[in-house]
């Protein structure tokens, strides 16, 4: 059976990615996916694309707004770009996207089928259902914009969409995973992500299976024409059509997290999905990050020591803020489910391009980029030491958890914040100027966390 994963809610916002921004996102996205497939192969490369919390931390760690919608189109394009040269090497290929995008989707997909063999037609179709099943068969109130196709050779996919509520400013994005899918109109999704609207029309849930059978009785018995005249009758008796109305599982409130993000079955009807709440609030807060966690990274980062982690992977430059953006990232690719339960936290890396929690640290994700770049490529040779140690960075960070000790959030950020000209930090505001007058800290080093 297919698995739905969760729910969550998505601030809706504008604009678009700054060309630096979009040019190292597509960098980092590229070598981020590279080394997943070398360490843990395509279908878990697959898995996780399918997983909402996930790709939020995987949109959050490349320097995009942390809690956006703009997360999804940023990082498909992303992908789309990165990926397009690794495609053969890889056997991924990204298709569609948002707006015209995602209408090319069918004929990229034929392309895709004839360089790769695979049933490129039957693909096409797979792109066009899903999208109807989320737009007609889910009726939730939000208008599809955005539609992305990933596909590996051996025909297995994820498919990734967005739809939009202009009135509310809000999104939802739809995860579908081809893995144990039986059935694109019984509970089809891998995850519907988006806010709560209490009760929808969900003729796609598997609760819904009667109304599906009764509507398709009921049209077999009367025909479409004595079917839309009874419903004429009944508008003109100033009676509404009953519609199939299938309650969601109930949902946290709207502000909580939920840690136990991915069940190996599907849930029973009654059993709360696990929902992820983006607030929408732009600035990090204490509520949106897991301390332990944070100090976790921390504390692994101080712990491994610059000069060691140089010596391992031989990149000239890499200092401490550089290592710990690093164990961040590590996480993102060797992580378990649960620990992405606040994207936030992932932020923390390389900051955001609208300057929350900080503006984007261009020097430290150029470092991080290189470090990954140099893991990947020894690793093609049969050289994994620098991917290991990558591994081991992020075993430490959870090693540690129980132990570590750090700064409070609001200070860790603020010292980020007066350093932020040092490390060449960016956002669509521009460069960060230099701090002035009696309290330049320009020259202190974030406070680094200990051991109890």
């Amino acid at each position: 059976m297919s698995r739905r994963t969760g729910s969550a809610d998505l601030p809706l916002h504008g604009g678009r990615v700054p060309a630096w921004l979009g040019q190292r996102m597509t960098r980092l996205g590229a070598v981020l996916c590279q080394a997943i497939v070398l360490e843990y192969g395509r279908a878990e490369l697959l898995r996780r694309l399918a997983h909402p919390f996930w790709f939020q931390s995987f949109g959050a760690v490349m320097g995009m707004d942390w809690h956006s919608s703009g997360i999804t189109t940023s990082v498909i394009g992303a992908l789309k770009h990165g990926l397009a040269p690794l495609s053969d090497e890889l056997g991924i290929h990204v298709c569609g996207g948002r707006g015209r995008h995602s209408r090319a989707t069918p004929a990229e997909l034929l392309a895709v089928g004839e360089r790769t063999g695979i049933d490129g037609a039957a693909l096409a179709r797979t792109s066009r259902l899903v999208a109807k099943v989320d737009s007609a068969a889910v009726q939730d109130g939000f208008d599809l914009y955005l539609h992305g196709f990933i596909v590996a050779d051996d025909g297995q996919w994820v498919v990734i969409q967005q739809g939009m509520h202009g009135e509310r400013k809000q999104a939802r994005r739809y995860h579908w995973l081809s893995d144990g899918l039986e059935n694109f109109v019984d509970a089809p999704h891998a995850a519907i992500d988006g806010p709560g609207q209490g009760t929808i029309v969900n003729l796609a849930d598997r609760r819904a299976a009667a109304s599906r059978d009764s509507q398709v009785a009921l049209l077999r018995e009367l025909g479409p024409s004595r079917l839309v005249d009874a419903f004429a009758d009944i508008d003109g008796g100033q009676r509404r059509p009953a519609r199939a109305r299938v309650p969601r599982a109930d949902v946290p409130a709207p502000g909580s997290i939920v840690a136990d993000l991915f069940a190996d079955t599907a849930p029973a009807a009654a059993t709360p999905q696990p929902h992820l709440s983006l607030p929408d609030h732009h600035d990090v807060r204490d509520g949106d990050v897991v301390m332990r966690r944070l100090h976790g990274a921390l504390a692994a980062a101080a712990e491994c020591g610059p000069r060691d982690f140089t010596g391992l992977l031989q990149v000239p430059g890499i200092g401490a803020r550089t290592v710990r953006a690093l164990a961040l990232v590590a996480e993102v690719m060797h992580g378990t489910p649960c620990r992405f339960s606040d994207p936030a936290r992932f932020s923390l890396a390389h900051g955001g391009k609208d300057r929350h929690p900080y503006p984007v640290p261009t020097k430290v994700l150029d470092r991080t980029i290189d470090v990954l770049r140099i893991a990947v490529s020894q690793a093609k040779l049969g050289n994994e030491d620098r991917l290991a140690a990558i591994r081991r960075l992020d075993a430490q960070s959870r090693a540690l958890e129980a132990s570590a000790r750090g700064p409070s959030l609001q200070a860790l950020l603020a010292q980020e914040r007066r350093d932020s000209h040092r490390y060449g930090g960016r956002s669509v505001f521009g460069w960060e100027p230099a701090p002035v007058g009696p309290d330049d800290a320009s020259s202190a080093q974030p406070t680094p966390a200990r051991r109890a």
